[in-house]
């Protein structure tokens, strides 16, 4: 297996060419180009230099929560490890918050790095302990609680180089204040549960979204929401509902199903019926997937689906690096949503059973047209390149390489 590391030099000199800032108020998109594919954004910033900047602003604390850990000597996002290290050493308080089972895909030699970081505090939380089967799938950073950072970038160095990835900088007060509330939760809930002690739900009943706000956060699971912020699961089905000509979605993957015991993937068919219902009402909807999505049995349900009037499925197939097949990289991992040119979705979530109901995830909607016809772009930009083909219905797709060739 060869491994492709981006020379810090050049990896900056690419994202030179994206110093341009798109914003509205409160939020800035900010975008991950796959290095070597046709999919640049000049006007949209990379996160290399985004996360670098909020580290090095960072006066009084900085937190995070993070699905999982990796880096890799020489790659460019060493840089935002030594950011992050040197507001340490100016006496920033750190606190990481990272998923126990992201062990698995975390390169430990990185966490332990982390650990070192003066002033930084390092836990673990095992999220099904308050679920029954979760995880924390969330990935976002708060810096002294006046900016905060929500995307599909995992702690990894892949996603600031090999995968296509997309985010929001946001100085929004109130989401920034719900995010730190969050974070503050899940701190303490690791507390509770290293004691020995149950972690009490915040909600009985299922809180809705203030969506009369023109900005908003949802959040999943809704039991452990704090006050204030709604429940992505049943938000996400409402702006279906809402839904008048066009739906343009893009994702890792997609399935109407959840993961049960023994590796049994159990009915999940809250979105699927959300889009159908779309479908029903005339709404045309393009659901752009990469190919990771190919795998058994979410495959079926994909070409089930593509046979419905005003559907249109594209399955999106990045080439290998130029250095080399690169494990769990150049892939579509952008979690994003545009609704008639009036309503962006940009959020952490998978779209598929145990995202939106067991785990901790984070979306951001914004009813704000020239957000949404950016996300429209950026979804439009994949969608017409010659990495998206159509889904073949009588195909029998092979098993997607992820982790090894």
């Amino acid at each position: 297996m060869r491994k492709l590391i981006v020379p810090l030099a050049i990896l900056l000199g690419h994202i030179g060419m994206a110093q341009a800032e798109f914003s509205i108020p409160g939020y800035e998109l900010v975008h991950t180009a796959p290095v070597e594919t046709t999919l640049a954004t000049p006007d949209l910033r990379e996160p290399l230099q985004v996360w670098s900047e909020m580290f090095d602003g960072a006066r009084r604390e900085i937190v995070l929560g993070q699905f999982y850990v990796a880096s890799e000597a020489g790659a460019a996002f060493e840089q935002v490890i030594a950011r992050l290290a040197a507001a340490g050493e100016r006496g920033v308080r750190i606190r990481f918050l990272m998923e126990e089972k992201g062990k698995f895909a975390s390169d430990m030699p990185t966490i332990e790095r982390l650990k070192k970081i003066p002033n930084l505090e390092f836990r673990y939380l095992d999220y099904s302990m308050l679920t029954g089967n979760g995880i924390i799938h969330a990935k976002y950073m708060v810096i002294d609680g006046s900016a905060a950072y929500v995307g599909s970038q995992n702690f990894d160095w892949r996603s600031f180089a090999h995968i296509h990835e997309t985010g929001l900088r946001i100085t929004d007060p109130v989401v920034v204040a719900q995010l730190q509330k969050i974070f503050e939760h899940d701190w303490r809930a690791q507390e509770l549960i290293a004691q020995g002690k149950e972690v009490p739900k915040l909600n009985q009943a299922v809180v809705a979204a203030n969506d009369r706000q023109a900005t908003f956060l949802v959040a999943s699971p809704n039991a452990f929401n704090p006050p204030g912020v709604g429940d992505s699961e049943t938000e996400l089905p409402k702006l279906l509902a809402a839904a008048r000509s066009e739906v343009r979605i893009q994702l890792l993957d997609y399935a109407p199903l959840s993961y049960g015991p023994d590796r049994t993937r159990p009915y999940y068919a809250v979105i699927d019926n959300a889009i159908r219902a779309a479908l029903a009402r005339g709404v045309k909807v393009k659901l752009m997937v990469s190919n990771w999505n190919t795998e058994k049995p979410a495959i079926a349900y994909l070409q089930s689906l593509a046979l419905l009037p005003g559907m249109e499925i594209r399955i999106v197939t990045l080439p290998h690096a130029g250095g080399g097949f690169i494990p769990f990289a150049r892939v579509i991992h952008s979690k994003t949503m545009e609704i008639d040119g009036q309503v962006a979705w940009i959020g952490t979530s998978n779209w598929s059973g145990g995202y939106l109901d067991l785990s901790r995830n984070l979306e951001v909607v914004l009813r704000n047209e020239k957000m949404a016809q950016r996300i429209a772009e950026l979804h439009r930009q994949t969608w017409d390149s010659a990495y998206a083909q159509p889904i073949d219905v009588l195909k029998d797709y092979p098993k997607p390489v992820k982790g090894k060739e």
